[in-house]
C-alpha cells in the first residue's frame, strides 16, 4: 500500500457545465448552501493543523468547477505558502481559465488538469450539456494560455464515452506528439448515472492502447505522476499518454489519496460512502484539532481495507452524491 499523502479538495460543488458522465441528465441537484461550505479560514485551518500533521503534503483543488469559488486565487496562494506543501495542482473544465491562468500561476499553482473530452465543438457541447452557443473555443483558449503561462505538466483529461467520443482517440493522442502535454484517457465511472452507458463504458483501455500502438507504436514512459495512471509515450513524442482504468483494472492497492468535500466530509475512497468523517461540523463546534487528527489517522488506518468496488448494499449507482458533488 502506498503512503497516503495526496488529498483532493473540492472547493465548490457547483459547475458551469453539466457533463453527462458527471451529472445525471434531468436531475435537480441539491447544491450546498453557501453557509454550509467551508470558509477559506476553516479550510486553511484543517490543512495546516489536521491534514499536514498526519502526512498530507500534496493537494489537488477540484469542484464542481473550482474556478467558480470566490477568492480562489488567494486560496491557492495561501495553500502554496505552507512550507510542507510539496505539490499543489488543480482540475478545471477550463472555461474560466483564460482570465485566471496568470494569476493562478503567480499565486503558486504549477500543475493543472483540464477536461477536454472532444476536439469537435459539436461533440464537446453534447457532452457538457450545452444548448446555447458553443463553449469549446473558450476552453481551447484557456488551454493555450495555460500552456503559454508555463504550467508543467499540463494535462488534458478525456473521459472516453463509447459511441460519443471514442472515435477521437487518435486525434487526442496526437496532441502529445509536438506539445509537452499529457493526455489521460479515463474510464467512465457509474456514479449517480449507472444506466447511462451500461457495462460497455467500463472497459476501454486495452482497445485504446492497441489503436494507438497500431498507429504510431507505444512505449512505457519514464514520467510518473501522483496518481494511478499507466503512463506511455508515442515514440519521439514530447508529451505522454495516461490510461486510468479504475473500473476494469482495480488499482486500490496503489491508491495514495483521499477526498475532501466542499462541505467538510473526508472520505477515503471515491466510491465508498460508508466510511466518512464530518470535519466541518466538529470544527465549528470547537473540537480540538488534535482530536480531529486522531480521527483522520484512524480513517487512514482503514484505507487499505477499503475497495471502491465494495459498494453499499451491492447496488450499482447507489450513491447519495454525484461525481460533481463529491469532487472526484
Amino acid at each position: 500500500m502506498n503512503q497516503v499523502d495526496y488529498l483532493r479538495i473540492s472547493l465548490i460543488d457547483r459547475c458551469n457545465f453539466r457533463c453527462q458522465y458527471c451529472m445525471p441528465e434531468g436531475a435537480e441537484l441539491d447544491y450546498i448552501l453557501r453557509q454550509q461550505l467551508l470558509t477559506d479560514n476553516e479550510l486553511l485551518t484543517l490543512i495546516q493543523f489536521v491534514f499536514i500533521p498526519v502526512g498530507f503534503t500534496r493537494f489537488r483543488l477540484t469542484g464542481g468547477e473550482p474556478l467558480l469559488r470566490p477568492g480562489v486565487v488567494e486560496l491557492v496562494k495561501a495553500i502554496a505558502s505552507f512550507p510542507q506543501t510539496q505539490d499543489l495542482s488543480m482540475t478545471t473544465n477550463g472555461f474560466l481559465l483564460a482570465k485566471k491562468a496568470h494569476d493562478l500561476y503567480n499565486a503558486g499553482l504549477r500543475r493543472i488538469n483540464i477536461s477536454l473530452d472532444s476536439l469537435d465543438p459539436e461533440t464537446f457541447d453534447k457532452i457538457i450539456g450545452n444548448r446555447s452557443r458553443s463553449q469549446w473555443q473558450q476552453v481551447w483558449e484557456g488551454i493555450q494560455i495555460a500552456h503559454q503561462v508555463g504550467f508543467d505538466p499540463l494535462k488534458l483529461n478525456v473521459v472516453v464515452i463509447p459511441g460519443v467520443n471514442d472515435h477521437e482517440v487518435l486525434d487526442l493522442a496526437a496532441l502529445t506528439i509536438d506539445r509537452q502535454w499529457h493526455v489521460r484517457f479515463i474510464e467512465f465511472m457509474p456514479i449517480g448515472n449507472a444506466q447511462l452507458f451500461g457495462d460497455q463504458g467500463w472497459v476501454v483501455s486495452a482497445d485504446l492502447r492497441q489503436s494507438i500502438r497500431d498507429r504510431w507504436g507505444l512505449t512505457e514512459s519514464q514520467v510518473r505522476g501522483n496518481g494511478p495512471a499507466d503512463v506511455f509515450q508515442i515514440p519521439g513524442a514530447k508529451g505522454t499518454l495516461g490510461f486510468i482504468s479504475q473500473m476494469s483494472e482495480c488499482f486500490c492497492d496503489r491508491c495514495n489519496r483521499m477526498r475532501f468535500s466542499a462541505d467538510g466530509w473526508l472520505r477515503p475512497c471515491l466510491l465508498n460512502e460508508s466510511n466518512q468523517i464530518d470535519l466541518k461540523t466538529q470544527l465549528r463546534a470547537g473540537v480540538d484539532p488534535a482530536q480531529l487528527r486522531e480521527q483522520v489517522r484512524s480513517l487512514l488506518a482503514l484505507k487499505p481495507e477499503i475497495n471502491f468496488k465494495q459498494r453499499e448494499s451491492g447496488a450499482t449507482g447507489a450513491y447519495s452524491r454525484t461525481m460533481s458533488q463529491i469532487g472526484g
